[in-house]
Protein backbone atom coordinates (compact mmCIF):
# COMPACT_ATOMS: atom_id res chain seq x y z
CA UNK A 1 0.00 0.00 0.00
CA UNK A 2 2.85 2.42 0.82
CA UNK A 3 4.22 2.06 -2.73
CA UNK A 4 1.15 3.83 -4.12
CA UNK A 5 0.00 6.42 -1.59
CA UNK A 6 -2.86 7.57 -3.84
CA UNK A 7 -4.28 4.05 -3.92
CA UNK A 8 -3.83 3.79 -0.15
CA UNK A 9 -5.79 7.01 0.39
CA UNK A 10 -8.53 5.82 -1.98
CA UNK A 11 -8.82 2.47 -0.20
CA UNK A 12 -9.00 4.11 3.22
CA UNK A 13 -11.64 6.63 2.15
CA UNK A 14 -13.76 3.98 0.45
CA UNK A 15 -13.59 1.84 3.60
CA UNK A 16 -14.62 4.74 5.84
CA UNK A 17 -17.46 5.76 3.48
CA UNK A 18 -18.67 2.15 3.41
CA UNK A 19 -18.42 1.74 7.18
CA UNK A 20 -20.47 4.91 7.68
CA UNK A 21 -23.08 3.66 5.20
CA UNK A 22 -22.78 6.74 3.01
CA UNK A 23 -23.81 6.92 -0.63
CA UNK A 24 -20.66 8.62 -1.85
CA UNK A 25 -17.79 8.34 -4.31
CA UNK A 26 -14.09 8.98 -3.81
CA UNK A 27 -11.88 11.02 -6.14
CA UNK A 28 -8.08 11.14 -5.81
CA UNK A 29 -5.85 13.88 -7.25
CA UNK A 30 -2.05 13.82 -7.06
CA UNK A 31 -0.08 16.87 -8.17
CA UNK A 32 3.27 15.41 -7.11
CA UNK A 33 3.35 17.37 -3.84
CA UNK A 34 -0.12 16.81 -2.42
CA UNK A 35 -2.45 13.85 -2.63
CA UNK A 36 -6.02 15.04 -2.27
CA UNK A 37 -8.84 12.63 -1.56
CA UNK A 38 -12.31 14.11 -2.05
CA UNK A 39 -15.52 12.41 -1.00
CA UNK A 40 -18.50 13.34 -3.18
CA UNK A 41 -22.08 12.77 -2.14
CA UNK A 42 -24.99 14.18 -0.21
CA UNK A 43 -25.42 14.33 3.53
CA UNK A 44 -21.72 14.03 4.32
CA UNK A 45 -22.11 15.56 7.77
CA UNK A 46 -21.30 12.23 9.39
CA UNK A 47 -18.05 12.03 7.42
CA UNK A 48 -17.12 15.64 8.27
CA UNK A 49 -18.13 15.37 11.93
CA UNK A 50 -18.69 18.05 14.51
CA UNK A 51 -16.32 20.95 13.81
CA UNK A 52 -14.54 18.76 11.24
CA UNK A 53 -13.27 16.32 13.84
CA UNK A 54 -14.07 13.19 11.83
CA UNK A 55 -12.62 14.44 8.54
CA UNK A 56 -9.48 15.58 10.39
CA UNK A 57 -9.15 12.15 12.01
CA UNK A 58 -9.57 10.43 8.63
CA UNK A 59 -6.92 12.74 7.15
CA UNK A 60 -4.57 11.87 10.00
CA UNK A 61 -5.21 8.16 9.41
CA UNK A 62 -4.54 8.61 5.69
CA UNK A 63 -1.20 10.20 6.47
CA UNK A 64 -0.30 7.32 8.78
CA UNK A 65 -1.57 4.55 6.51
CA UNK A 66 0.45 5.51 3.47
CA UNK A 67 3.42 7.04 5.26
CA UNK A 68 3.26 10.00 2.87
CA UNK A 69 5.34 12.37 4.92
CA UNK A 70 8.29 10.10 5.61
CA UNK A 71 8.44 7.90 2.50
CA UNK A 72 7.06 10.11 -0.23
CA UNK A 73 7.36 13.63 1.18
CA UNK A 74 3.84 14.46 0.07
CA UNK A 75 1.06 16.07 1.99
CA UNK A 76 -2.31 14.32 2.29
CA UNK A 77 -5.55 16.33 2.23
CA UNK A 78 -8.97 14.77 2.74
CA UNK A 79 -11.99 16.85 1.77
CA UNK A 80 -15.72 16.37 1.38
CA UNK A 81 -17.67 18.49 -1.11
CA UNK A 82 -15.58 21.63 -0.54
CA UNK A 83 -15.71 21.55 3.27
CA UNK A 84 -12.06 22.60 3.66
CA UNK A 85 -12.43 25.75 1.54
CA UNK A 86 -15.74 26.71 3.19
CA UNK A 87 -14.14 26.31 6.62
CA UNK A 88 -11.07 28.31 5.55
CA UNK A 89 -13.32 31.17 4.39
CA UNK A 90 -15.13 31.18 7.75
CA UNK A 91 -11.83 31.24 9.65
CA UNK A 92 -10.49 34.12 7.53
CA UNK A 93 -13.72 36.03 8.16
CA UNK A 94 -13.19 35.56 11.91
CA UNK A 95 -9.50 36.44 11.75
CA UNK A 96 -9.92 39.83 10.05
CA UNK A 97 -12.10 41.44 12.76
CA UNK A 98 -9.91 39.89 15.48
CA UNK A 99 -6.86 41.57 13.91
CA UNK A 100 -8.74 44.87 13.64
CA UNK A 101 -9.87 44.62 17.27
CA UNK A 102 -6.34 43.82 18.46
CA UNK A 103 -4.98 46.87 16.63
CA UNK A 104 -7.81 49.19 17.69
CA UNK A 105 -7.72 48.09 21.35
CA UNK A 106 -3.93 47.68 21.48
CA UNK A 107 -4.19 44.32 23.20
CA UNK A 108 -4.40 40.60 22.36
CA UNK A 109 -7.70 39.11 21.19
CA UNK A 110 -8.42 35.41 21.67
CA UNK A 111 -10.33 33.40 19.06
CA UNK A 112 -12.44 30.35 19.82
CA UNK A 113 -10.78 26.96 20.20
CA UNK A 114 -9.85 25.30 16.91
CA UNK A 115 -7.93 22.34 15.60
CA UNK A 116 -4.20 22.47 14.90
CA UNK A 117 -4.77 22.65 11.14
CA UNK A 118 -7.25 25.50 11.57
CA UNK A 119 -4.84 27.40 13.83
CA UNK A 120 -2.09 26.91 11.24
CA UNK A 121 -4.36 28.29 8.51
CA UNK A 122 -5.12 31.43 10.56
CA UNK A 123 -1.44 31.83 11.56
CA UNK A 124 -0.46 31.78 7.87
CA UNK A 125 -3.33 34.03 6.81
CA UNK A 126 -2.59 36.71 9.41
CA UNK A 127 1.17 36.52 8.84
CA UNK A 128 0.47 38.46 5.63
CA UNK A 129 -1.35 41.15 7.64
CA UNK A 130 1.97 42.56 8.81
CA UNK A 131 0.80 44.50 11.85
CA UNK A 132 -0.30 41.61 14.07
CA UNK A 133 1.27 38.47 15.45
CA UNK A 134 -0.42 35.22 16.38
CA UNK A 135 0.31 32.51 18.90
CA UNK A 136 -1.52 29.56 20.38
CA UNK A 137 -2.52 29.17 24.02
CA UNK A 138 -4.19 26.50 26.11
CA UNK A 139 -4.36 22.74 25.93
CA UNK A 140 -6.24 20.51 23.51
CA UNK A 141 -9.15 20.40 22.92
CA UNK A 142 -9.45 24.01 24.11
CA UNK A 143 -6.28 25.30 22.43
CA UNK A 144 -6.99 28.60 20.75
CA UNK A 145 -5.28 31.29 18.75
CA UNK A 146 -4.46 34.74 20.08
CA UNK A 147 -4.07 37.73 17.76
CA UNK A 148 -1.94 40.55 19.18
CA UNK A 149 -0.69 43.84 17.77
CA UNK A 150 3.00 43.82 16.83
CA UNK A 151 3.48 47.18 18.52
CA UNK A 152 0.99 47.35 21.42
CA UNK A 153 0.02 50.87 22.41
Amino acid sequence: MADDPGAAVRELLERVVGALGLDATVEIADDGETITGVVHGEDLGLFIGRHGQTIDAVQHLAQRVCGARSQHGRRIVVDAEGYRERRAMILRRQADPAAQDALRQGRPVALDAMTASERRLVHEYLREHGSVQTYSEGDEPDRHLVVAPLNPS
